[in-house]
């Protein structure tokens, strides 16, 4: 995953560093409750997607693990009766590596005119710059918060709609390439935009021609005990109607220990790049220590699967479930 906490450039206004800092504030929106049936997301289903991208290996593009793994992302979606599209890529990497790399893109209810995106991004680190031992810096990391979190629930959210369709088009994509941008050990050239190399790849070339969403959800890092998600500065920036109606269905669902209602820094996350190239509204469900660093394991050997708990992939996959089959 990415990437640096931006600290300013892009824009005129102060990006908060820390959580609860400065004096913006948010804006609460009322959501006005309806009687939908929404379905109970399952913890520990959504758990087993996450575990069975560990058993692939690594998934970093160009090696056999990554292939294998998207093989079997394809055959989930499409046995859950979604229309799955593979876009298949070579991308260039930091240092010009040529990476060959597949977007997954998976359509539910095609036919709904209103639709909206859910994404995260699959692959997996291969540099563990950030782990605090410099002798594993260019070791792979496992991943498995930060990457196959969010995968799995969306797969277990494409396993609920298999049985029952939302009022409205869901299209989940999973993005690859996201975290091969230039690592902390590079001394060559740097290039702007390494990372979320897939997403950029789909904002230019959308699946469907003139592709549109309502609004997008990413969920990044989204499965470790005791998660804390502020809100993201560019999810703020881009798309605050989204981020206050999320917040609040989690609220209402009893997590506002977790979905905490402060601002934090700007990830240049795969969000950023559906916000500014797409054009589609979307904000970012991120673990976030305090609103300035990510999860602690995040870039280190030590993101393994132990780290994850069924309990948050719940947490977010019933806030995100409940969106979707509220949205009329």
């Amino acid at each position: 995953m990415m990437r640096n906490i931006l600290l300013g450039l892009l824009f005129t206004q102060t990006i908060l560093s820390c959580a609860g800092s400065g004096e913006k504030k948010s804006v609460t929106v009322a959501v006005k409750s309806e009687n939908v049936t929404v379905p109970s997301f399952n913890a520990d289903s959504a758990y087993s997607y996450v575990a069975k991208q560990m058993d692939f290996g690594f998934r970093i593009p160009n090696t056999k693990e990554h292939q294998q793994c998207a093989q079997w992302l394809v055959s989930q979606l499409q046995s859950r009766g979604a229309n799955v599209i593979e876009q298949d890529m070579v991308l260039s990497a930091y240092d010009g590596t040529p990476l060959n790399a597949k977007n997954i893109i998976a359509e539910f209810n095609p036919q709904a005119s209103k639709r909206v995106l859910l994404f995260a991004h699959w692959d997996s680190r291969p540099f563990a710059d950030h782990d605090p031992n410099p002798d594993n810096h260019r070791k792979p990391v496992p991943g498995a918060n930060d990457g196959a979190s969010g995968v799995g629930v969306l797969l277990e959210i494409a396993r609920l709609m298999s049985k029952q369709l939302p009022d409205v088009g869901v299209d989940i994509i999973l993005f690859d390439a996201e975290d091969y941008g230039t690592p902390e050990f590079y001394k060559g050239p740097h290039k702007e935009n390494t990372w979320a190399l897939g997403t950029q790849y789909w904002a230019r070339r959308p699946h469907r021609p003139g592709y549109s969403a309502k609004y997008g959800i990413l969920l990044d890092m989204v499965g470790a005990s005791n998660p804390k998600f502020p809100k993201e500065y560019f999810s703020s920036y881009f798309a605050p109607s989204v981020l206050n109606k999320v917040w609040n269905e989690a609220a209402n669902l009893g997590y506002s220990d977790y979905f905490i209602n402060n601002e934090a820094g700007a990830i240049n996350d795969d969000h950023y790049y559906v916000n500014t190239m797409a054009g589609i509204p979307s904000i970012d469900i991120i673990h976030l220590e305090d609103g300035t660093s990510f999860y602690p394991y995040w870039h280190t050997v030590d993101d393994t699967i132990d780290k994850i708990d069924p309990s948050t992939l719940k947490m977010v996959g019933e806030v995100v479930t409940n969106i979707i089959y509220k949205e009329k």
